[in-house]
């Protein structure tokens, strides 16, 4: 889910691999030799080697000092990490932004590891409709918020991951993932909810990134 992978080399010195769009950091052999952006011998290791690929060359490697890494990275610039994230985190965080949920959820400083894809099925499974402003929802629809950000990235993670038609996320050992064989709604425009057998899942644009969900299932304004 996130976009960043760490690797201490030693206390004082971490190397950061942001794949971005199309990285991949594997700990087998790269799909060709042709984008093999950088390879870091591990011999004596659990694993032997680590690759990082990158096709269109988007991410990045770097090497940080421990001080440099936890200035840029620490807990002052990352919101709490998704699968650890709390209701109460999420509204003291959000209950005064006028943004819509769906864009406040892909903010690292809000919540750490939430992308695109999963916004749309959290907020699917919490039945929060992506434009409803933050400052208006309910308590109950921030607890709801946590405990789908949990079930989602849980799932995910068991299926490790999502590989979509361009092929291009693969896992640690450049296979495929599971989880686009259980989304409810991502990239299922114009296909019946599968939740309620009654909407067809809607695609919008918000902040330059494609949104889905269920008109029937998430409500843009609240019953009370």
């Amino acid at each position: 889910m996130g976009k960043r992978v760490v690797l201490w080399l030693d206390s004082q010195a971490a190397i950061v691999m942001e794949p971005r769009m199309t990285g991949l950091v594997l700990v087998t052999t790269p799909p060709s030799q042709a984008y093999l952006r950088w390879r870091l011998d591990l011999s004596g290791a659990t694993v032997n080697e680590l690759y990082y690929w990158d096709r269109r060359g988007l991410g990045s490697v770097r090497l940080f000092s421990a001080a440099r890494f936890y200035d840029l990275f620490g807990p002052a610039k990352l919101g709490p990490d998704a699968l650890a994230v709390t209701a109460r985190s999420y509204r003291r965080r959000l209950n005064m932004s006028k943004r819509p949920i769906k864009v406040a959820l892909l903010d690292q400083r809000v919540v750490a590891g939430i992308g695109n894809l999963y916004a749309a099925e959290i907020l699917h499974v919490a039945g929060i409709h992506p434009e409803r402003r933050c400052d208006l929802l309910q308590t109950k629809q921030w607890e709801k918020l946590a405990d789908a950000t949990h079930e989602v990235l849980e799932e995910a993670i068991r299926h490790e991951g999502s590989t979509l038609s361009d092929g291009t996320y693969r896992n640690a050992l450049n296979k495929q993932g599971g989880y686009q064989n259980h989304h409810r709604v991502y990239a299922r425009a114009g296909k019946p909810c599968p939740t309620c057998n009654k909407g067809e899942v809607v695609r919008v644009v918000q902040a330059q990134r494609a949104t889905f969900f269920c008109p029937c299932c998430q409500l843009k304004t609240t019953r009370r």
